[in-house]
This record gives C-alpha cells, sequence and structure tokens, in this order.
C-alpha cells in the first residue's frame, strides 16, 4: 500500500469516480442479504458525499431508510481504476439540489422533476479504498513479468481512507 495522505487520497477517488457513469450502490435488504443494484453517477466533485436520485417506492430506498449503512463502489475496468466507498445513507428531500442534480436522462424514470416519487439520497462516506494504476496492458505484463520473475509486482496505487 502507498503512503498518500488523506487529502490526496480524496482527489485521487474524485478523478476515479468522475470518470465512472455508473456506480453499484450495496444496500442489506431486510432478509440480512446484501443487494447492490446500478445508480447513475452525478457530475459533482465527490467531497467526501455522493449523492443519488431514486423512487421513493423503490427497495434501496425501502432498505436504506431501515438499514443506512451501505457501500458503493465505482468501476473503470478500461484504465484498471476502482473505488469503492462505505456510508451511511441519508434520505433527502430538497428542492435546491433536485434541481442542481437533475438531468433530462430521468425523464426515463420520472414524470419530470415535480414527480412525488423522486427521492434524493446522500451517501455520507465514512471510509474508501481505491485501486488505480496506469491501465490493463501495463497490469498485464507487470502480472506476467511477476509470474516468471517471482517477483511481486508494482500495480500502481492502492489505499484505505478514512473519511
Amino acid at each position: 500500500m502507498s503512503e498518500v495522505t488523506h487529502e490526496e487520497a480524496v482527489k485521487t477517488m474524485a478523478k476515479i469516480i468522475k470518470d465512472v457513469k455508473f456506480a453499484m450502490l450495496t444496500t442489506r435488504t431486510a432478509g440480512g442479504e446484501l443487494y447492490s443494484r446500478p445508480m447513475t453517477t452525478q457530475e459533482r466533485e465527490f467531497d467526501g458525499d455522493l449523492w443519488f436520485i431514486g423512487s421513493k417506492d423503490s427497495e434501496a430506498v425501502a432498505d436504506m431508510r431501515e438499514r443506512p449503512q451501505v457501500n458503493v463502489s465505482f468501476s473503470h475496468p478500461d484504465k484498471n481504476n476502482y473505488v469503492s466507498v462505505s456510508g451511511t445513507a441519508e434520505l433527502v428531500e430538497d428542492r435546491a439540489k433536485l434541481d442542481d442534480l437533475w438531468s433530462d436522462f430521468y425523464k426515463a424514470y420520472f414524470d419530470g422533476k415535480e414527480d412525488p416519487n423522486i427521492q434524493l439520497i446522500k451517501i455520507h462516506a465514512q471510509g474508501g479504498e481505491f485501486w488505480e494504476s496506469s491501465g490493463k496492458l501495463v497490469s498485464f505484463f507487470k502480472m506476467a513479468q511477476s509470474a516468471v520473475t517471482g517477483a511481486k509486482p508494482d500495480m500502481g496505487k492502492n489505499d484505505t481512507v478514512k473519511l
């Protein structure tokens, strides 16, 4: 694991998250199972909080209402970059924030911004981990070289951060 400052780690996570269109949001169901579903990544700079738009009547929102501990993972396999963020979900009613986050993309899911089923979801990040490398081809080469030489490959940066 590399030595990075808290600020550097958050900046690295923000850079990776910005390039990922969809995240996987994991909640715990009433039966105790972990369940993941895709959520659209908001085009906002990660600062320790993540925002999503969901449906009030969805299982995800019901799960978060009762069991707010969640995990959000971001994957950019073309660049071999990954982020995992654990935190607490808050269900928010905030018209100004909805105006800020809204895009025409959501018209496919809701009857406009006035739809009463819209639920803002704010994830207060408590910790996270990221993996960042220079790309798949280089990583594959380093793994193959390691297999031949027996030396541990330098696969890029990996760090855990408490947020």
